[in-house]
């Protein structure tokens, strides 16, 4: 929550983690071919309040949800002079105390009731953002207007965000690999004047820098109706809404003083610069290349917006083809389309493959980049490119809060609220001369920043990267009516709005079919949008896989988009993502998946080919050897990232030899042993029709959907045994270890124990435990370990939902010398849960956090295919669909009390921390003498002992 971003435009070609007959033509007709689909455009009303407030409102009835978003004019740009960092940790703070809100009532008013709320700071804004049941939406309207007219700032408060936002820099920038790259060296190195070069999370030393008496300087400079856009997007009464806006915000003052605006420009690049850095905890090199771009409103965007698709649109993408998948000389490649209200940055970069040199993938970014400049795309990348863009603008219209957000982002970015829909209709003329033309405008040798980003060795001497000196920032003047607000008495406090009466959601249509070859078939309808998202499940999870072949499951399914009889791994990408879809493989612990999502339209097209791939898979030797390299790759980072090395040994010291003990990607050691031939073996034993379940959820009838299952899967066969997982035996005695990082900017902290199993009718009354504990910003752990005490940016904990007893665990990061008190925070919140009853009225509101998070993962056609997906892998019956928020309001507070006794008891825990061990190993060894501390150099993930 709270959590910083850059508005950036990614595209990435992502490190992954870790005999075939086509398929004969059914007699069932073929579906006519739908007429082609483009993006409506956002219908919305706008107004200006007498004191500036800018007001826009999208009315949409077909759902039970509203989404309120308020945007300020202020980000990281207007970071006053020694103070970068500033309008993020700002940020935090309100959702701190108002005059009639105690500090965070936020959560109260938005989580508690099933909605969410966050913020972001990029760059350019400040945004803040809710979605709740639609019947709350004059609630949020009082508190939004609340902290933008009478925020409280505070010694106590103050001090405590100040702590977890240096908490935010060291889990983004410290600790994990690249962290550095990314959020300091990019924005440094791409700007000598405008203050955009500063990175947004601040510094240490300037987060500490920062005073009460800045941050309501800050406010009254900034936070005002002027200065402000407002949202609201979802299902409201129109008059209703006007009435509300200006009870609550018309009589807000707008201040009489003009608002600082940030009028540096940043000068052209002429002359290329290049820096090298070296860096601990860089497991493999890296290089970026930045170059400057117009403005977001410029015309040349669009273009841009098709070059960058070009280059790292997916894995037909040119920087996949030639540096990940041909070439094989780069682990990882992509691009930022970083585009602002003044100059933004254009950035390509790879991490270098294992034992390749990174001079290489510098050369070859390069060289893509001039292949852009000296030869026109084709018709089909420009298509393609157009087709990817459109899809994606339709998926972000899904939802309350995505409209919202594309609104508000256009009128705060470009000033223009119709800036969303003109740009998609640019983009749509674009032709391959554009593209050529600004690459050749923008991305010339000469233009180029370079950051050489390579591991620490000894003796290395490197450059430094850093804010330029002649970077323009001004300090920030004290308006000198400056109100102190404080608390009112509660006696004199405005009382919060009651909700209006409950809007009623609609639940979607679910209906199945078996085909005559065992194929079920699920139909999950949505019309509000054309898009459609398909999920073929089978039952070939890493569950099956032994010590030995740990990552079998997850290679075999990701291999059957790697290939078929017909068509190569790059014809399937390039097929699918012409489509301006997508294609996805992977297994989890029960199950494996092969999903594909496209516009309605191309719907028959897609799943000619998701047929095909399930069908047909080939195999090859070199796909193996390939996706062999980058999932080794991906493990080798993931064992420099604190947290996730946490996670891994925390699954090894809970499950022992046990089947959910292995890593379900694999090991350096088991993949590199795993043969074609156990490959095929897998593929035999589980992808087959009976036993599979083909889901296909959103604009499509059941009628159509069986006969497209009938066209393409209706003659499917087995041709294999099927082989069931093994059952987990009983696992080991639970283990204090601590794994040696030397270096770890952050400790990673993991308790857990064996759980409970999804058919278990207890489940759900553990779901609720665990919510209680560690689910959502107000659970126990986070109050406890964040908003007390700010160790940590966030603490939580997860319920696994598999067909054997999955992990529950708590989780978090903190500075390596509070990692011993982080474990003694988390040991006692368990306890307290099995040992005393929840208050009704805490216990109410977790109900409310998974209900509303079950809701908003129905509301797009990709959570309601991964839902269904989800409930068939493990054996739930799919009218849990509609039972599911009676039965978590039917659990009373002995049912969670007594099954987070039995399943949350940490007497049986193990507890695993990672991080510089010499920081806090000492203090952990009071409690824990016994404890066992590992070198991570020495650690061994494929033995139960980890040694």
């Amino acid at each position: 929550m709270r959590f910083f971003h850059a508005a950036l435009l990614v595209s990435v070609a992502a490190i992954p983690l870790a005999a075939h007959a086509a398929p004969k033509k059914s007699r069932a007709q073929a579906p006519a071919a739908a007429p082609a689909i483009t993006v409506k455009p956002l219908a919305y009303t706008e107004r200006t309040l007498g004191n500036g407030l800018k007001v826009y409102a999208i009315r949409d009835t077909s759902t039970a949800t509203v989404a309120v978003h308020v945007w300020y004019n202020v980000g990281s740009k207007d970071d006053p002079k020694g103070r970068s960092g500033f309008a993020h940790m700002f940020e935090h703070l309100m959702f701190k105390a108002t005059r009639n809100l105690v500090p965070e009532q936020f959560d109260r008013l938005t989580e508690d009731v099933g909605g969410f709320n966050n913020a972001s700071t990029a760059d350019d804004y400040t945004n803040y953002f809710e979605t709740v049941p639609a019947n709350h939406l004059e609630r949020l309207l009082f508190a939004e207007a609340d902290r933008m007219a009478t925020l409280v700032v505070e010694p106590k408060s103050f001090a405590s965000e100040r702590d977890v936002v240096k908490e935010e820099l060291r889990l983004r920038v410290l600790a994990p690999p690249y962290g550095k790259l990314f959020a300091l060296y990019f924005p440094e190195i791409s700007y000598t004047t405008h203050p955009y070069a500063r990175p947004g999370i601040g510094s240490l030393d300037d987060l500490q820098a920062a005073s009460i008496d800045d941050v309501r300087a800050f406010h009254a400079t900034y936070y005002r109706p002027d200065n402000a856009v407002l949202v609201v997007a979802g299902n409201f009464d129109a008059k209703q809404l006007d009435a509300w806006v200006d009870k609550y915000f018309a009589g807000i003052k707008r201040p009489d003083r003009s608002i600082p605006r940030v009028t540096v420009a940043e000068p052209p690049r002429t002359a290329a610069v290049v820096r090298t850095v070296y860096e601990e905890n860089t497991p493999l090199p890296a290089v970026m290349i930045s170059y400057q771009i117009p403005p977001d409103r410029d015309a040349d965007n669009a273009p841009l917006a098709v070059l960058n698709t070009i280059l790292s649109g997916g894995e037909s993408s040119r920087l996949y083809e030639s540096l990940v998948y041909r070439d094989q000389i780069a682990a990882n490649a992509g691009t930022f389309l970083d585009s602002k209200q003044q100059t933004g940055a254009f950035a390509l970069y790879a991490i270098a493959a294992g034992g390749k040199d990174v001079a290489v993938s510098e050369t070859a970014l390069k060289a893509e980049v001039a292949r852009l400049r000296t030869t026109a795309v084709t018709a089909a990348e420009l298509s393609e490119a157009k087709n990817q863009i459109l899809t994606s603008a339709i998926k972000g219209r899904e939802t309350p809060d995505g409209k919202a957000s594309t609104l508000a982002a256009a009128v705060v970015v470009d000033g223009d609220p119709r800036a969303a829909d003109r740009q998609l209709a640019a983009i749509a003329r674009v032709t391959a001369a554009d593209v050529q033309r600004v690459a050749r405008k923008y991305l010339g040798d000469h233009q180029a920043a370079t950051v050489r980003y390579l591991p620490a060795k000894p003796d290395a001497k490197g450059d430094t990267i850093t804010i330029a000196p002649t970077v323009q920032v001004a300090a920030l003047s004290a308006p000198a009516d400056i109100t102190i607000t404080t608390p009112a008495a509660e006696s004199e406090r405005v009382a919060v709005p009651a909700p209006s009466a409950p809007v009623q959601a609609a639940l979607p249509a679910v209906s199945e079919i078996r085909l005559a070859n065992g194929l079920r078939v699920v139909t999950v309808e949505r019309h509000d949008l054309p898009l459609v998202s398909a999920v073929l499940t089978v039952p070939g999870g890493a569950a099956g896989d032994s010590a030995a072949t740990a990552g079998l499951a997850n290679m075999t399914a990701e291999l059957v988009t790697k290939g078929t009889k017909t068509r190569s791994a790059t014809q399937i990408a390039r097929e699918v993502e012409a489509l301006g879809g997508s294609i996805a493989s992977g297994a989890d612990w029960d199950n494996a998946t092969l999903s594909i999502g496209v516009k309605a339209d191309q719907l028959d097209k897609g799943m000619a080919v998701m047929a095909d791939v399930a069908r047909n898979p080939a195999f090859a030797q070199d796909e193996l050897d390939r996706a062999r390299a980058q999932s080794i790759d991906g493990i080798n980072v993931s064992l420099k990232n604190p947290a996730q090395l946490a996670g891994y040994v925390a699954n090894r010291a809970v499950f022992g030899a046990n089947a959910y003990g292995n890593l379900r990607g694999g090991t350096v050691k088991s993949l590199t042993a795993l043969t074609r031939d156990q490959v095929i073996a897998s593929y035999r034993a589980h992808w087959r029709p009976d036993g599979a379940t083909l889901v296909v959820a959103g604009d499509i009838t059941p009628a159509r959907a069986r006969a497209l299952a009938t066209q393409y899967f209706g003659n499917w066969t087995g041709s294999g045994n099927s082989i069931a997982a093994s059952a987990n035996g009983a696992p080991p005695a639970p283990r204090v270890v601590v794994v040696d990082l030397p270096g770890a900017g952050q400790a990673g902290v993991v308790i857990a124990r064996p759980g409970i199993t999804r058919r278990d009718p207890q489940f759900y009354a553990t779901s609720l435990a665990n919510a209680v504990l560690g689910v959502g910003f107000s659970s126990r752990l986070n109050q406890e370990i964040r908003i007390k005490r700010g160790l940590s940016y966030g603490a939580g904990s997860s319920l696994g939902a598999r067909l054997q007893a999955a992990p529950m665990t708590a989780s978090t990061q903190t500075k390596n010398p509070s990692a011993a008190e982080v474990v003694a925070l988390v040991l006692a919140e368990l306890k307290r849960l099995g040992s005393e009853p929840v208050p009704n009225a805490e216990l109410q509101t977790r109900k409310e956090v998974l209900i509303g998070n079950f809701s908003r993962a129905s509301e797009t056609v990709d959570g309601l295919a991964s839902l269904a997906s989800g409930y068939i892998a493990t054996g739930v019956s799919l009218d849990e669909l509609k039972r599911y928020p009676a039965a978590i309001q039917g659990i009373d507070p002995a049912a969670v009390q007594a099954a987070a006794a039995k399943y949350l008891d940490p007497s049986v825990a193990s507890i695993v921390v990672v991080g510089d061990a010499k920081l806090f190993v000492d203090e952990l060894r009071k409690t824990y003498p016994a404890l066992e501390l590992i070198p991570a150099t020495a650690l061994n993930l494929d033995s139960p002992a980890l040694k």
